[in-house]
């Protein structure tokens, strides 16, 4: 038998880690605190992992060679102190993973926008023809990639919660789209604390790598003078135009990369709003960066599908716009999506506050807003936030009640916006379940 590597968390990285683990030739063993869904339980069983659900089994946890550790688990809870002060070996699921990954890797961070960006880039690569695989934060595991197969490059959108456990991990291009408070709760609620996870996607990297960077960010360049990165920078910028990278003006953005420059208008992008306009940049800096050819980079600005989820359209009922950006868990990514707004907006707002400063919405609210849904178990500080900004404030607590009041308070040329600002874990598993159903109760009108 090899070497014992227990996995803890049975979830996408998990199962992605025990896969992994399996063909590396180690004995493995999943342990998880709650219930394996049936999709990973159908994993595991397939592949002939042996696992556990409902609680660890300290014996067995703690006779492991290896522990690899999914990153909702951070190393404060009594579970992985208990593993440090036994002195056993533990990695995160992508620190692991990269131990045995046979291409080069472009990891995507920021608190709004990594999706979308992924996403992008693995446009650019795959319709350029390299042997691409993408992952990591979205999709499938970047543990799970590797199982599957080898690629040249892996294009990953990682969280501050993996980069927390990184050692090793040296992305080739790294891409920092920008930093507001997120996910506080995890952070001792310092924000320098966050700030310092997101910078480690550069710790590792030497100076024939790539930083990419959001040069309008003002936190952003602000960690920037305590974290210091060797790698070679490039930027993205409004404001200013830099000497290696991308910059726009009222109509076209630009972007220039070892004295290669070209031009498009904002009109051809695929995706509009301002925010798309960075993501638009940072990928596009990625292709040139990998030599990819001028056109096929405009052509993939240019033709690129927006994602689920994500400032999603989903029907016009009676006159009156739905759209679901329930991938907006945090104060920022609502603010892009109400920025975005033309209508009157009924907003449904509201889930699990992870240390929401909302102050910044109010401008919006006050402008764009004219009645709020909120949809959560408590939504005191919402309605603390917002009451006197609009004349109604209603609660829900079900997405039923919330679809149906967000209807009733509609009229013809109103946009209902389904954008939380708050993590779903309250009423539903996850941001894909709260938009799913939103969708789907939306067409049953």
């Amino acid at each position: 038998m090899g070497q014992r590597a227990v996995i803890l968390g049975g979830g996408e990285s998990g199962v992605g880690a025990a896969r992994l683990a399996l063909r590396k030739g180690y004995d493995v063993f999943v342990s998880d605190s709650k219930q394996l869904s049936s999709k990973y339980a159908g994993i595991l069983e397939g592949e002939g992992i042996e696992w556990e659900e409902g609680g660890h089994t300290m014996e067995r946890v703690l006779a492991a060679d290896l522990i690899i550790k999914s990153p909702g688990i951070p190393d404060t809870t009594p579970l992985m102190q208990k593993v440090i002060a036994a002195g056993i070996e533990y990695y995160g699921e992508i620190e692991f993973a990269y131990r045995f990954c046979p291409g080069r890797i472009i990891a995507i961070t920021g608190s709004n926008g990594k999706t979308t960006t992924t996403n992008w880039i693995y446009h650019i690569l795959k319709k350029a023809g390299l042997n691409v695989a993408m992952g990591g934060n979205v999709g499938i595991s970047f543990a799970g990639l590797l199982a599957d197969g080898d690629n040249d490059w892996y294009v990953l959108e990682v969280s501050s919660f993996q980069l927390d456990d990184i050692r090793t991990f040296r992305p080739f291009i790294g891409i920092l789209l920008n930093i507001t408070p997120d996910h506080l709760d995890r952070y001792n609620y310092q924000l320098s604390n966050y700030v310092a996870a997101k910078f480690r996607i550069t710790e590792n990297q030497q100076k024939d790598d790539y930083f990419i960077y959001n040069a309008d960010d003002p936190i952003l360049l602000n960690g920037l003078q305590q974290h210091l990165s060797t790698a070679t920078p490039l930027t993205f910028s409004i404001h200013n135009v830099p000497a290696e990278g991308a910059w726009w003006d009222d109509k076209n953005i630009f972007f220039q990369f070892n004295q290669n420059t070209f031009t498009m208008t904002i009109s051809e992008l695929a995706l509009q709003g301002k925010h798309n306009r960075y993501n638009s940049m940072a990928a596009a800096i990625s292709g040139h960066v990998l030599d990819i050819k001028k056109e096929s980079i405009r052509e993939s600005l240019m033709d690129f599908s927006g994602l689920e989820h994500r400032l999603e359209h989903v029907a016009k009922v009676h006159g009156i716009n739905f759209i679901n950006d329930s991938k907006a868990t945090n104060v920022n990514s609502t603010w892009y999506a109400l920025e975005s707004m033309n209508d009157p907006v009924i907003w449904i707002a509201g889930g699990v506050d992870k240390g929401n400063d909302y102050s910044e919405l109010t401008e919006l609210v006050r402008k764009k807003v004219k009645a709020i849904v909120c949809l959560g178990k408590d939504n005191r500080k919402l309605q603390e936030s917002f009451s006197k900004l609009v004349d109604i404030m209603v609660t829900t607590d079900s997405m039923q009640d919330a679809v149906d009041m967000a209807y009733r308070l509609g009229a013809n040329g109103d946009t209902v916006l389904l954008s939380p600002a708050c993590a779903s874990f309250d009423l539903f598993e996850n941001y894909e379940e709260r938009g799913n159903m939103f969708k789907q109760l939306v067409k049953e009108l």
